[in-house]
């Protein structure tokens, strides 16, 4: 009968051991610190990755093997878009490997939002003159007020 136990109990830590994760080995990603900037300051901005704050300010994300963007929106400019990338730099014995960003600080120059030109009516066409019902003739006089002399006036 204790055979049997021992069996089951060695069993079962067996067992156990083969739901065990290597994953827990594993360590979490390093982490970078990221400076946001835009002209204006004061802008929203969201890393791809997840964190972001209004600018000027510092983010740390994950320094994962792609690059990644981040996206900067204030009222009354153009949203604007800037990629980043990571770049890892193997350590050897006397230097420990590093994690940088190019750009760091990412900066983004915002342009103002053009106001939408405003809607305009159509243009209707004046109504024409109603035209002199007949020529008038050769000897008549000219019209009152007008600042041609007349052609005929010393002919007769």
């Amino acid at each position: 009968m204790r055979r049997v136990i021992a069996i089951a109990l060695a069993g079962a830590s067996l067992g156990g051991c083969s739901s065990m994760s290597w994953d827990m080995f594993k360590s979490a990603p390093p982490t970078v610190q990221v400076r946001l900037e835009s002209n204006p300051p004061g802008a929203d901005a969201t890393t791809s990755l997840g964190p972001g704050c209004k600018t000027p300010c510092s983010v740390s994300v994950p320094a994962l093997d792609a690059p990644f963007t981040v996206a900067f929106a204030l009222p009354k400019y153009q949203p604007a878009s800037v990629p980043v990338n990571v770049i890892k730099n193997p350590g050897d014995f006397t230097t420990p490997a590093s994690v940088t960003t190019d750009p760091n600080p990412v900066f983004a120059e915002l342009q103002p939002a053009t106001p939408p030109k405003p809607v305009r009516k159509p243009h209707r066409p004046k109504k024409p003159k109603p035209a002199a019902t007949a020529a008038a003739p050769a000897d008549a006089a000219p019209a009152a007020g007008s600042p041609f002399p007349d052609p005929n006036a010393g002919k007769r």
